[in-house]
């Protein structure tokens, strides 16, 4: 067994500076640490239980077959401050049939974000 003792997500935006904007401003995404100088820098980001690193660039944008997954306590207060800092939402906040409230939204490169609220009544939330 791998022994992991921390974990992180790493993003290489097409435009760094674009993309530490919208992490960081537009989805309010507060800061663990820099490293590096300049427009090449990277910046890790937290993520609840994990982290975000952007760090590098690309040529291309992201698969599509790769998404965020982001658990916030109200969906529709996200979804009403995303829209005020104007964040492109894919779909708007509705409840899904297995139960969890799922909006979308996209990032400058195009990674789909889903912001997820686990209801107080669903199973994963649920303790009798």
């Amino acid at each position: 067994m791998v022994h992991v003792l921390s974990s992180r997500t790493l993003l290489r935006p097409t435009d760094p500076e674009r993309s530490r904007r919208f992490y960081g401003e537009q989805l309010g995404l507060a800061v663990y640490r820099v490293f590096g100088t300049g427009t090449e820098r990277g910046t890790v980001y937290f993520l609840g239980g994990g982290f975000l690193e952007l760090s590098g660039r690309s040529g291309i944008p992201p698969s599509p077959a790769t998404a965020l997954w982001l658990q916030v306590p109200d969906a529709e207060e996200a979804h009403r401050e995303l829209r005020e800092r104007g964040v492109e939402v894919l779909r708007e906040p509705r409840r899904e049939p297995w139960g969890l409230v799922e909006m979308w939204v996209t990032d400058p490169d195009g990674l789909r974000i889903a912001l997820v609220e686990v209801p107080s009544d669903h199973p994963l939330r649920y303790r009798p």
